[in-house]
């Protein structure tokens, strides 16, 4: 009889916020995967809990998570647990659901701190309709191509990010998405928790002359709604168009996407086969 895996939200900041059932959970399992188990293991000891743990983190998840699956399928336990929040959410706890999924093992989630739908509760802008985009791009060009391909989203858009990348993102989100609202929050939980309403526009002027500090999750006002959206034949005659003017099909494409609030790739991939 194969066990079970546990995904358990733990603390993001304020050990306060562990849960009788996170505590309950880890107390059960038999052994903890954990992103750090440096970090995993002082929760532990505030905890009182004596427990075997296993590393699984982005560099070692190919090695490591099949090890666990195996252990499962003996029938032992697993609690998997990330440094702080939720596992499995811009997290590659999520390969390891999907190995146990896969192999048909139950998993089971404790629910517990999401930075995420934290800072969006708290942001004031419209928490109705959402997408979460996680942690962009490093590289600047792959970044710009992202934020190309989001900037027309309608729904209110959450990001992370690092400090020592702060600056470039805003740069970045300020040149593709032009000056929309914005909330910042930053060490939420944490003794110097902030949370900061403004614009693009002033978050880069602010950072400018001041240095990011903490862990900063970025919500975003979504693109207006359109009035009107031209159908995707409609697109293509204006591709055709901008082509017989002597632009390329890359360029015809991306700034007829991007003037009426098309996908760019839906219709690239439309224009090639027309």
């Amino acid at each position: 009889m194969p066990g079970e895996l546990y995904v358990v939200g733990t603390p993001i900041g304020n050990l306060g916020d562990i849960s009788p059932r996170c505590a309950e959970t880890l107390e059960n399992a038999d052994f903890i995967a954990a992103e750090d188990t440096r970090v995993s293991l002082k929760l532990l000891n505030h905890l009182g809990i004596k427990k075997s743990l296993v590393s699984y983190y982005e560099h070692n998840k190919s090695e490591s998570g099949p090890k666990i699956v195996e252990r499962i399928l003996l029938g032992e336990n697993c609690a998997l647990v990330t440094d702080a929040g939720m596992p499995a959410v811009s997290d590659p706890g999520e390969e390891l659901v999907d190995l146990c999924v896969k192999e048909g093992i139950r998993v089971v989630c404790v629910p517990g701190p999401c930075a995420a739908v934290s800072a969006l509760a708290v942001s004031g802008l419209p928490s109705g309709r959402f997408c979460f985009e996680g942690f962009l791009p490093a590289e600047k060009k792959e970044r710009a191509e992202h934020l190309e391909l989001v900037k027309s989203e309608t729904r209110t858009m959450i990001f992370y990010e690092a400090p020592h990348k702060l600056r470039a993102t805003l740069s970045a989100m300020l040149k593709a998405f032009g000056d929309r609202e914005l909330s910042i929050s930053r060490e939420i939980t944490k003794l110097h928790e902030e949370t900061v309403r403004t614009t693009l526009s002033a978050a880069c002027s602010y950072y400018a002359e001041n240095e990011p500090k903490g862990e900063f999750v970025l919500i975003i006002r979504g693109a207006e709604e359109r009035e009107t959206q031209i159908t995707l034949e409609e697109a293509l005659r204006l591709v055709e168009e901008m082509r017989s003017d002597g632009a390329s099909l890359k360029d015809a494409v991306k700034s007829v996407a991007r003037d009426h609030g098309l996908s760019r790739n839906e219709l690239y991939e439309l224009a090639v086969k027309s």
